[in-house]
């Protein structure tokens, strides 16, 4: 009897495997002009794993906004923070058993 293999993926490495290589959740704030009405800022949210602080996920994604999208960049705001960290220890006065 024979099987069947599943084709083989170019699928990105997992979220852990990206943040055990220095990437850490990374947001955006982005303002834009609005097309119809240039005088009017829209925001809008971008959140994605990031490696700061060249930030390439980020960068691609601007690039393609500017090339694809109609909305003039006004200014883009970043924030990142670690996800995984060193486990900690806090000392408890007491301990509740029901």
């Amino acid at each position: 009897m024979s099987t069947v293999s599943p084709p083989p993926t170019t699928a990105r490495p997992s979220d852990l495997t990206r943040q055990l290589a220095d990437y850490r959740l990374t947001t955006a704030k982005i303002l834009y002009h609005l097309p119809d009405h240039p005088s009017l800022l829209q925001e809008y949210i971008w959140q994605q794993l990031d490696i700061a602080p060249r930030f390439p996920e980020l960068q691609r994604f601007l690039h393609f906004w500017e090339r694809e999208l109609e909305g003039r960049l006004h200014s883009v705001s970043v924030a990142t923070v670690g996800l995984i960290s060193a486990g900690g220890f806090r000392a408890v006065d007491h301990v509740v058993i029901h």
